[in-house]
């Protein structure tokens, strides 16, 4: 049997398209013949954010990105209908924007022990469907309860920025790597998928490695598939 594709995945908590990328991706995986590792990585979109914003999040996007209310009010009904096409419930009134550093932590220790593909979904629910407060410790602590992981570890974990180091190398990476924006997947080492593209690019994509794959093992010249040492394609390319 051959080794899973590894799929490498940046993405922010508080970013609406890794979300719906994340169910897209899903989408893609379900319809392919073959098995696919995922791991998912930090990167902040607003490292700036303070951990508690006094505002909306349409509050927080009209002053980042400097556009009129109104129109970031249309931007976030459009995202929220797109999210609802799959069969995600954003609820931006309830969103309690937030710096995002501790729930990478959060995200660092599940992938220690296990558990970071439920601790993602966890995560990402919680900020966009449950208007839940992503950046505090003790809620922290509860959401990682919930999927299994110890309440104890976690808290000393987060409290001391334990995997604080990880999540800046990962930033670092997606530097190095030309990624400037999220999510971002690199498939096999070798092929970057940038932002929420439909399920069928995603697939093909898993396709083409698995195509050569095989056609690699023909000749006994596989790829080794080591993030970092191929070639990754430009944000906003598939190659």
């Amino acid at each position: 049997m051959s080794e899973p594709i590894s799929v490498h995945v940046w993405s922010d908590v508080a970013c609406p398209w890794c979300f719906i990328g994340k169910r897209r991706f899903e989408r893609a995986v379900a319809g392919f013949d073959g098995e696919v590792a995922v791991q998912y990585h930090s990167f902040e979109l607003s490292p700036d954010t303070p951990v508690d914003f006094a505002g909306s999040a349409a509050d927080f996007l009209a002053g980042h990105k400097r556009l009129p209310a109104e129109q970031v009010e249309q931007m976030l009904a459009q995202v929220t209908a797109l999210a609802a096409a799959e069969g995600l419930r954003y609820d931006y009134a309830a969103v309690r924007h937030t710096k995002t550093l501790k729930a990478h932590e959060l995200m660092h220790l599940a992938l220690e022990r296990g558990k970071q593909l439920p601790m993602v979904e966890a995560l990402f629910s919680a900020y966009f469907e449950q208007g839940r407060h992503v950046g505090h410790v003790d809620d922290l602590v509860e959401l990682a309860t919930a999927v299994g992981l110890d309440a104890e570890e976690t808290r000393a974990a987060l409290t001391a920025g334990t995997y604080a180091d990880r999540v800046a190398e990962d930033i670092d990476q997606a530097r190095r790597l030309g990624i400037n924006g999220v999510p971002f997947y690199v498939v096999d080492g070798r092929y970057g998928v940038s932002g929420a593209q439909s399920p069928e690019t995603f697939l093909s994509v898993l396709r083409k490695v698995a195509d050569e794959r095989r056609t690699a093992a023909q000749v006994g010249d596989g790829p080794s598939g080591d993030i970092g040492t191929h070639d990754v394609a430009p944000a906003g390319a598939v190659r």
